[in-house]
């Protein structure tokens, strides 16, 4: 059982209602919003694990509301929920800064599998990487395998779970280049395609790059993929 609090935020109150239930009797405990009005004054209260967070509601939408609390440092995992499936509209779930994008009709099952994916991500790929070296060094940044952690100078950098995800996946293999395709398939964006590893890539770089248009560890390989090279 879990004791991991999620703000489920849909417009809809008949699936609000069926996902605190369902969540609920999966160990988590659950506090639904109707609107991103009233999800933003839960959020000044309490902070959760996770938000299940719906696209098209009245007045503002699941978009604005992610773009805004990323920009204001919130790092928990964002789960879209959506009846608009296109893969293109998954990019813009990606480019808002969400960890991963649901389309409506969908069974709960799924969605509670995504949640504990999430929510046990950083540790998974500190599992992955057994053998690599604790530390990775990315200039005055350095990342913790063992605790999932990037600290520079000032303390933590936070990391959005796809961000943390990535550069777990790209720490497995250090100085090797790898397709964008090896990518998306180890952080289960298949569904997405390519585009959303581009996504992903430019969100960490911002995270780890001094000056994320001229990269010093997360460099492009023109038609091959991504490669991080650490170091000083």
């Amino acid at each position: 059982m879990s004791d991991e609090h999620i703000i489920v935020v849909d417009d809809d109150p008949r699936l609000l209602r069926l996902l605190q239930r369902y969540l609920s009797e999966h160990g988590y405990r659950v506090t639904t919003a109707a609107s991103a009005m009233d999800a933003r004054k839960v959020l000044e209260i309490m902070q959760p694990d996770a938000l299940v967070l719906d696209v098209t509601m009245p007045g503002e939408d699941g978009l604005s509301l992610t773009r805004s609390l990323r920009e204001a440092g919130v790092f928990f995992p964002i789960l879209l929920l959506t009846a608009r499936g296109e893969p293109a509209d998954r990019i813009d779930g990606l480019e808002a800064g969400a960890d991963d994008y649901l389309g409506k009709p969908f069974e709960p099952r799924e969605l509670l599998l995504r949640l504990r994916a999430h929510l046990r991500r950083i540790p998974t790929v500190v599992n992955a990487n057994a053998g690599t070296p604790p530390i990775l060094r990315l200039g005055r940044l350095e990342f913790d395998l063992a605790r999932g952690l990037l600290t520079g100078d000032d303390g933590p950098v936070h990391l959005t779970g796809g961000e943390a995800a990535l550069l777990g996946v790209l720490t497995r293999r250090p100085g090797e280049v790898m397709s964008r395709e090896e990518i998306s398939q180890a952080l289960d964006m298949d569904e997405i395609g390519e585009r959303a590893v581009d996504v992903q890539v430019t969100r960490l770089r911002r995270r780890i790059e001094v000056d994320p248009r001229e990269p010093r560890f997360l460099h492009t390989v023109r038609g091959k993929g991504y490669v991080l090279k650490p170091g000083l």
